[in-house]
């Protein structure tokens, strides 16, 4: 199955949402405690266009939803706008065989169909929950197995093999660590071994798609190590002659956010992670 995204003029690209996160500490937390049971790149979307529009971030719904829960659109309001897949049939076609070649392709297109809380008015709501996050659940989620440190070398962190991660036992920063090298298997590092020379990610740039990661996840659970993993990012980003927001390819940040959201709902309890797939 097959992947398109159509994005907006008006909505910024993953890669510039990203580096702002990376620039702005207390971001990711604040899209994360308001819309967590949306995509992290909708999280921060949500986010920016609230704070563009002067709105105060709260839940978000469409507008037969909000009716649903007693409460209606204001008048004159604007929808915000979020990234939502839609699965498309492929058209008939024939291959070079002469065999009807048929199947679907998701694509991914922007659509103004939310508002937050305050764009309505009517029945009081319940506060929302943030959601626990579990190691041990998110592993299990996942099929990837934590096995025993077995490096000689006193400084390594952790490592990633397949679908295998090990972390120090002594690390400075164990979550960070975890995090980390989860990202390494869920991006997909640890297998491009098997692939082309040309198609592997190059070293400095999968360390940064892993450390990029690491820092949605502990920024979002609000776990030590968001300042560290920051600290690596911008200096990553700051080449030479000044900062360069360019350095994140856009692909790289779509990756990137992509395995942090898997990672982040793998942690989170099978009921929890049902009613967010709606989203």
């Amino acid at each position: 199955m097959e992947r398109h995204t159509r994005q907006s003029a008006d909505i910024p690209k993953w890669s510039a949402l990203l580096v702002e996160a990376v620039n702005k500490p207390g971001l990711i937390m604040k899209a994360y405690s308001n819309f967590h049971s949306y995509s992290l790149g909708n999280q921060l979307l949500a986010l920016v266009q609230c704070q563009m529009r002067g709105l105060q971030p709260g839940p978000i719904n469409t507008f037969p939803k909000w009716q649903e829960l007693g409460r209606h659109v204001k008048r004159g309001e604007r929808a915000l706008m979020l990234c939502m897949p839609i699965t498309c049939k492929r058209r008939d076609e024939t291959t070079d065989e002469g065999a009807d070649c048929k199947g679907t392709f998701t694509s991914f297109v922007y659509k103004a169909r939310w508002f937050v809380l305050t764009q309505t008015e009517g029945e009081d709501l319940q506060p929302q929950v943030t959601p626990d996050w579990d190691a041990k659940r998110a592993l299990a989620a996942l099929a990837i197995d934590l096995i025993p440190f077995d490096s000689t070398d006193g400084n390594c962190q952790g490592f990633a093999r397949k679908r295998q991660i090990a972390i120090n036992p002594v690390a400075q920063l164990p979550h960070k660590t975890l995090f980390h090298e989860l990202a390494h298997v869920v991006i997909g590092h640890t297998t491009e071994a098997d692939f082309a020379d040309t198609e592997k990610t190059p070293r400095n740039l999968r360390e940064v798609e892993a450390e990029a990661v690491a820092l949605l996840c502990c920024e979002s659970l609000e776990l030590e190590g968001a300042d560290y993993c920051r600290g690596y990012l911008q200096n990553w980003l700051y080449q030479g002659v000044g900062f360069d927001a360019s350095a994140i390819p856009e692909k790289s940040a779509q990756k990137i956010f992509r395995a942090a959201d898997q990672i982040l709902r793998a942690g989170r309890s099978t009921s929890e992670r049902s009613a967010e797939y709606a989203n």
